[in-house]
């Protein structure tokens, strides 16, 4: 059974720093492509950041987080993270973890999500 876990969200001051995990089972995960998704309050899903492995892994940004946020990946601990930086009151949302699909088409798997809040 795939299983996707996330944590370490929270609340943060902006400008401040947080790195999320997802703790990943039930699949090959040194293989597989991974991503974040964010939802932000009364708004739509919107994506994060992509990284695609094994070694040498690509990794891909939404222009709103390029240059602020960092993601990837520790297959010894099948673990996804994405360090965040300066952050910002819009980055405050529910952030999701998933694995892509095959043929790196969709997310098939999600976790269950964890609120980030950035708020003074």
């Amino acid at each position: 059974e795939v299983q996707l876990v996330e944590s370490g969200g929270g609340l943060v001051q902006p400008g401040g720093s947080l790195r999320l995990s997802c703790a990943a089972s039930g699949f090959t995960f040194s293989s597989s492509a991974m991503s974040w998704v964010r939802q932000a309050p009364g708004e739509g899903l919107e994506w994060v950041s992509r990284i695609y492995s094994p070694a040498g892994s690509r990794t891909y940004y939404a222009d709103s987080v390029k240059g602020r946020f960092t993601i990837s990946t520790d297959n010894a601990k099948n673990t996804l993270y994405l360090q965040m930086s300066s952050l910002k009151s819009e980055d405050t949302a529910v952030y999701y973890c998933a694995k892509i699909g095959a043929r790196n088409v969709g997310l098939d798997y999600w976790g269950q999500g964890i609120q980030v809040t950035v708020s003074s």
